[in-house]
């Protein structure tokens, strides 16, 4: 029976691990099928606290993952298949295997849907991102376009007009799926120029690798045109990854888990721990806050547990 369990290897999960590892709770932490989450994909990270010069993301997440090591956290890589509440306690079936737990903290992020267009995972990092937050300072004065009609499309394109000296919002129909407000401010904003009925149907590279412009696609006549931009923003939305709790753990129509006081879900025992459950900051710095949280929540839990079992 292991005392805490984390779920997860981004800045939540590491940050978890790192306070939970502290106060002697020896949690196994299970790396999952993308280690390091989404930090492991961008290249500068300006906005973490204490880097003034900023740091590669994967340097962020070897650093948070060495020190959890340091206070004994002790790594697997396996993925959670299954997840059963038992009686005072939590059965997770890890690649076959079950592992039993008086505490869960769950802090397996959420995937960014991309286009699955050629090339493009060579690209992130390169001029193709899903986060105007993150890489949007390093597209100062040129033009960048946003992919995407929803609330999260307009949020990055309307943000992005602090530094780019253009935004092309791409959407595949003739108005924004946005609610009233976000749509009519991006609308109306005099950088923003939305593209209707259109796909980007492929990115186009200069001889470094890095992005300088996309293919156009019409859906409605197929015509093709090309569009010069120096960073592409896809703004389809994110997908949380929480299918092994499902139907067990409350979760949001979007499948985002719930969280009440603090990080605690509806399972006494079992916390929430960035992106995971929070589809509105989304950022390296508020996952690590609360996967500092649901550590110290899961301490506290398990010390009730030991003094009310003596």
């Amino acid at each position: 029976m292991q005392k805490v369990i984390i779920v997860g290897t981004g800045c939540a999960g590491l940050t978890a691990a790192i306070y939970a590892a502290r106060a002697n709770l020896d949690p196994v932490v299970l790396e999952g099928r993308e280690p390091g989450g989404q930090l492991t994909s961008t290249t500068l990270v300006e906005n973490f606290p204490g880097f003034p010069e900023g740091i590669d993301g994967p340097q962020l997440v070897m650093n948070m993952h060495r020190q959890a090591e340091k206070f004994g956290a002790e790594f697997k890589y396996a993925e959670v298949q299954t997840f059963e509440p038992l009686d005072g306690h939590y059965r997770l079936k890890v690649d076959g295997e079950s592992i039993d737990a008086q505490s869960v903290i769950i802090a397996s992020g959420a995937s960014a849907k991309w286009l699955g267009l050629e090339h493009e995972c060579k690209l992130k990092g390169h001029g193709v991102t899903s986060c105007a937050t993150c890489d949007g300072a390093f597209y100062r004065n040129v033009p960048v376009c946003v992919i995407g009609g929803g609330d999260t499309a307009t949020e990055e394109a309307i943000f992005l007009t602090r530094f780019a000296s253009e935004v092309f919002l791409v959407h595949r129909r003739d108005t924004l799926r946005a609610t009233k407000i976000m749509a009519e401010r991006a609308l109306n904003h005099r950088k923003i120029h939305p593209i209707w009925k259109t796909e980007v149907s492929g990115y186009l590279a200069d001889e470094k690798g890095e992005i300088e412009g996309v293919e156009l696609r019409n859906v409605e006549t197929g015509k093709l045109s090309t569009l010069e931009v120096k960073c592409v923003f896809v703004a389809i939305g994110h997908t949380p990854n929480t299918e092994p709790f499902r139907g067990k753990i409350e979760m949001d129509p979007n499948g985002y888990l719930l969280q009440n006081k603090g990080t605690q879900t509806n399972l006494p025992g079992v916390f929430a721990a960035g992106d995971v459950a929070d589809p509105f900051y989304r950022q390296a710095v508020t996952a690590a806050g609360q996967g500092c949280a649901a550590a110290i929540e899961a301490e506290r839990y398990l010390t009730d547990l030991e003094h009310g079992s003596e």
